[in-house]
């Protein structure tokens, strides 16, 4: 008998590249369910019924980090990619958007059960180490398009991530 073939659930998220004072970035980490390693994200989430993006920005940053006075800025690029995570495929539509933030202290109390299940941690990367760094950071792209934010500041209209 051949496996049932399921189609992969929709998923549409909000990624926010948040920015410290010192042009650090905010990402979690995480273990692939498919291979066991670490990798390294962005902060955000999914989108519930009837909120905006902006919205979706603000209530996940909320939740992760304890900030409630959070200025979403512009949309930055948006990624559609497919994702196995806990043995359910998804296709994944994001939009990540720059969120600019006085250097401080991240406060996990606020995060979801899955997310105190899921998240192993959390560092606030320099592009320096970024650039050396031999961990697997997600979406692929993110060093090269972070480098170009900060050195020409937002892209005029959303770039799409290939990856």
């Amino acid at each position: 008998m051949l496996p049932e073939h399921r189609e992969p659930t929709v998923r549409h998220a909000v990624r926010l590249i948040m920015l410290d004072d010192l042009d650090r970035l905010l990402l979690f980490s995480g273990i692939d369910s498919t291979d066991g390693d670490t990798f390294w994200y962005p902060i955000g989430g999914g989108r519930e019924p009837g909120e905006t993006p902006q919205q979706t920005a603000a209530r996940e940053a909320e939740e992760e980090t304890g900030r409630t006075d959070l200025v979403v800025g512009p949309e930055l690029w948006r990624r559609r990619a497919l994702v196995t995570w806990d043995g359910t495929t998804y296709d994944c539509h994001e939009r990540y958007f720059l969120a600019r933030v006085p250097c401080f202290d991240i406060d996990t109390t606020g995060f979801t059960a899955l997310e105190r299940a899921t998240v192993t941690g959390h560092h606030w990367w320099t592009l320096p180490e970024l650039t050396t760094t031999p961990a697997r950071i997600a979406p692929g792209e993110l060093v090269t398009r972070l480098t170009d934010l900060l050195r020409d500041g937002p892209p005029p209209t959303p770039i799409t991530l290939a990856h």
